[in-house]
């Protein structure tokens, strides 16, 4: 009960602080005079992923790479199968290939290096700096693209800052919403990893399956809350867009940091079973989308089923 407990309270906390930290920095990019375009590319994207970077960050420092290299890899799964999934089942989304055409690719990529770079069983620095140089090239690739030419990309960018709305308006509540974001995102993560580990360890069930499952789960809540409020508003690539941009953060940056403090080594479940299927959501989320133009509700119902189906077997054969 007591670890039950503080797995939601954890969550709860992440989630309002990751909130409360997305908001001051949106406030505070356009106080200083930050495109929409960077603000919608670089502090959305960062900031949505920010309980996922806390984390596992958290983990890794501690030496509990099972969650840290869990949380990432079952976040991206949740972020495509579950969110998506759900998404496109509230309204079908139709979306232009041309806006997503160059974060679908690097997601299926960014999947691939997370499997070429694993494959020697751990993570290290040498990887992690390949992680974030990768990062680097993105958001310089994307907005060097979208910032000089006008692209549908362009205007689903704007549109993510553009969704914030009830900012902060001073520069002391801005202030505040980043310094309470902050504190609540640490103490969130600390109360999630204590609740989790003792979990796992009360229903003997492994850290690995714990951190790809409730962990990335109650971390990726922020996504979902940014997507779901643009699929109600039909805001198809928003809600397309902000997963993919998650899903490129989390794995170049998020597991770029987190290997970069500590080398982590790779769960042989995560090897032989969780990477694929990560590898093949990106790739299905990008037929899917390339194919039709739209994600229906039919996709979307696929794609639930599919996540119902990864979580059936990893509590169950793996």
């Amino acid at each position: 009960m007591l670890y039950g407990l503080s797995l939601l309270a954890g969550i709860a906390l992440l989630t309002l602080g990751g909130e409360s930290l997305i908001r001051g920095a949106v406030a505070g990019a356009r106080r200083v005079g930050v495109s929409p375009l960077l603000t919608g590319l670089v502090v959305v994207g960062f900031g949505t992923s920010a309980p996922e970077l806390v984390v596992s960050i958290d983990a890794a420092i501690n030496q509990q790479p099972d969650i840290a290299i869990g949380n990432i890899v079952g976040s991206n799964i949740g972020n495509i199968l579950l969110i998506l999934g759900m998404c496109a089942i509230i309204c079908p989304m139709a979306v232009q290939p041309l806006a997503l055409r160059r974060d679908g690719l690097v997601v299926v990529l960014a999947s691939l290096l997370f499997i070429g770079l694993s494959f020697g069983g751990a993570l290290g620095r040498v990887d992690a700096g390949i992680f974030l140089a990768g990062l680097v090239g993105y958001l310089v690739w994307a907005y060097v693209s979208e910032n000089r030419q006008h692209l549908p990309a362009t205007e689903m960018h704007v549109s993510e800052a553009e969704e914030m709305t009830k900012l902060p308006s001073t520069g002391g509540t801005i202030a505040i919403a980043l310094v309470v974001g902050l504190a609540m995102l640490i103490g969130g993560s600390q109360l999630l990893l204590y609740g989790a580990i003792g979990l796992a360890q009360a229903m003997g069930i492994s850290e690995a399956v714990i951190g790809l499952t409730i962990v990335a789960v109650g971390t990726s809540l922020p996504e979902m809350a940014v997507s779901v409020i643009a699929a109600l508003r039909r805001h198809a690539d928003v809600a397309v867009g902000n997963i993919l941009g998650s899903n490129i953060f989390n794995l170049l940056a998020i597991l770029g940091i987190s290997a970069f403090l500590q080398p982590l080594p790779l769960a042989p479940r995560v090897a032989m079973f969780d990477q694929w299927v990560m590898l093949g959501a990106a790739g299905l989320l990008v037929l899917f989308l390339y194919t039709g133009m739209r994600l229906a509700r039919w996709e979307g119902a696929a794609l639930l089923a599919g996540y119902v189906a990864y979580i059936a077997l990893s509590f169950t054969i793996y």
